[in-house]
C-alpha cells in the first residue's frame, strides 16, 4: 500500500534547517533581530506597511479584538465555517458573536446575508466584521468594505488560509490578501499545515500606524522601553507597563524558520494551484460530485474541497487506503458553547448543507502527481462501486 497521505504537511529543507540553526547558535533566541527581518519581509510580500509577529494565529486574533476596544457592549459579525478562533477572538474580550450565512458557491461569509443581519438589529448594534478567506479562497474585501463603511463597521480579515491570494477590484487591479487597504487589520497563521510553517506563529498586517503601535505595546505585556512613550525615567533598565497586554511573542528561530519558508512561498503557491487544476480536470463531469473548489483566479489553496453525498462512508474508505482527508468545518454555531450562548436555535442553512457535504483533499506543495492520480484513482472506485 502506498504510504501515508495527510491532507496537509509542512516541507522543510536544508535552507530551513540552516536558517533555525543560525539563530539557535548566535545570541538571541526570542526578542531579536530575527522577528523583525520576518516582518519587514512578509510585510513586502503581501503589500502592507505593517506587519507584526505573534505567537500563533489565534492570538493574532485576540490582539486585533484588543487593538480595537472591544468589549462586552460590542457585537461581531463572522462566518459559521471557519475554525472557532475567528469566533473566540470576539468573546476573549467580552464582546457577543453573531453569524451569518456562507455563500453557496464560494463558501465565505455571505455580503447580502451579513446586511440581512445587520439590518435586523437597530442601528449601531453591531460594531465590526470578520471575513475569513475560506479555503484559501480570497474574500471580496472591497465589498465588505462598502458594506462596514455605510454602517460604521471595523473588518478584520482572517486570511490564516490565503497568503499570496488575491481577488480582482473594481478598477481590475488585483488586490492581496493581507494587503490590509481595505481592512483595518489582517491576520495570518503559520501552523505546520499552512503555506507558511513556523510550527506555531501567527502576523497581524496593518496599514494603520497608531493601530500598528498599539500591536507592539499589547504583544509584549503591554510594556514599553520606548523613551519617546515613558512617563517617567530613571535609566537604561527604566520600562513601565501603561497596557494590560499579554506575552504573544514569536521566538527568533520561529521566525527565521518563517523567513526562509517565505522565499518560496510562491513555488508553493504554483505547485497548489497546480494540483488544483489536476483535481478540477480528475472531477470535471463527475456525477458524485456535487460540487468541488475548481479553478478560480487568485485562489490560495490551503484547502481543495469537493462536496459529496455518502462523506462519511468515503472518509472511513480513504482512511483504509492511507488517504487521510479531514472535515473542515463543523460550523461553529453548531457548537455546544455558542449554542448556549445564543439560547436559541440558530440556522445558517447553506452552511449546514456544506457541512454535511465537504471533504477536503490532500492539499500541499510536496504530494507528487503519483500520489495525486492514486487519491482520486481511489475516490472514482469507492462511487463506481456503489
Amino acid at each position: 500500500m502506498i504510504d501515508k497521505i495527510p491532507y496537509g504537511k509542512q516541507d522543510i529543507t536544508s535552507e530551513d534547517l540552516q536558517a533555525v540553526t543560525s539563530v539557535l547558535t548566535g545570541e538571541f533566541l526570542t526578542q531579536g533581530p530575527a522577528v523583525s527581518i520576518f516582518e519587514n519581509e512578509f510585510a513586502a510580500y503581501v503589500g502592507a506597511k505593517y506587519a507584526v509577529a505573534v505567537s500563533n494565529g489565534t492570538t493574532a486574533l485576540h490582539l486585533c479584538t484588543l487593538a480595537l476596544n472591544v468589549n462586552k457592549d460590542t457585537n461581531v459579525i463572522t462566518t459559521p465555517i471557519t475554525f472557532a478562533a475567528s469566533a473566540n477572538c470576539v468573546r476573549y474580550c467580552g464582546g457577543s458573536v453573531y453569524f451569518a450565512d456562507i455563500d453557496k458557491d464560494s463558501f465565505v461569509l455571505d455580503i447580502a446575508k451579513t446586511e440581512e443581519l445587520i439590518l435586523s438589529k437597530p442601528a449601531g448594534f453591531f460594531s465590526g466584521i470578520i471575513p475569513v478567506d475560506f479555503a484559501g479562497f480570497a474574500a471580496n474585501m472591497e465589498a465588505f468594505r462598502e458594506l462596514a463603511n455605510r454602517y460604521n463597521l471595523w473588518i478584520i480579515e482572517d486570511a490564516c488560509h490565503s497568503p499570496g491570494g488575491f481577488f480582482i477590484d473594481k478598477k481590475g487591479l488585483k488586490q492581496y490578501c493581507g494587503s490590509a487597504g481595505l481592512t483595518e487589520f489582517c491576520v495570518f497563521s503559520f501552523h505546520p499545515v499552512k503555506h507558511i510553517a513556523c510550527g506555531e506563529g501567527g502576523m497581524i498586517t496593518t496599514n494603520d500606524e497608531t493601530l500598528y503601535k498599539k500591536l507592539l505595546l499589547l504583544r509584549t505585556h503591554g510594556i514599553t522601553r520606548d523613551p519617546s512613550l515613558l512617563e517617567h525615567n530613571e535609566g537604561g533598565w527604566w520600562y513601565e507597563m501603561q497596557e494590560l497586554g499579554y506575552n504573544y511573542r514569536i521566538t527568533d528561530f520561529q521566525a527565521a524558520l518563517g523567513s526562509s519558508q517565505l522565499k518560496r512561498a510562491e513555488l508553493g503557491l504554483a505547485r497548489r494551484r497546480e494540483i488544483a487544476e489536476r483535481y478540477q480536470s480528475a472531477f470535471m463531469n463527475k456525477p458524485y460530485i456535487l460540487g468541488q473548489s475548481g479553478v478560480v483566479e487568485g485562489h490560495a489553496y490551503h484547502l481543495y474541497v469537493i462536496r459529496i453525498e455518502k462523506r462519511k462512508e468515503l472518509y472511513d474508505y480513504l482512511k483504509q487506503k492511507n488517504i487521510y482527508c479531514q472535515v473542515h468545518y463543523i460550523p461553529v454555531h453548531t457548537m455546544p458553547y455558542y449554542k448556549r450562548l445564543s439560547g436559541e436555535k440558530v440556522s445558517m442553512p447553506v452552511a449546514e448543507q456544506y457541512y454535511s457535504e465537504c471533504l477536503s483533499l490532500p492539499m500541499y506543495p510536496t504530494l507528487t502527481n503519483e500520489q495525486q492520480d492514486y487519491v482520486i484513482r481511489e475516490i472514482d472506485l469507492f462511487f463506481n462501486s456503489l
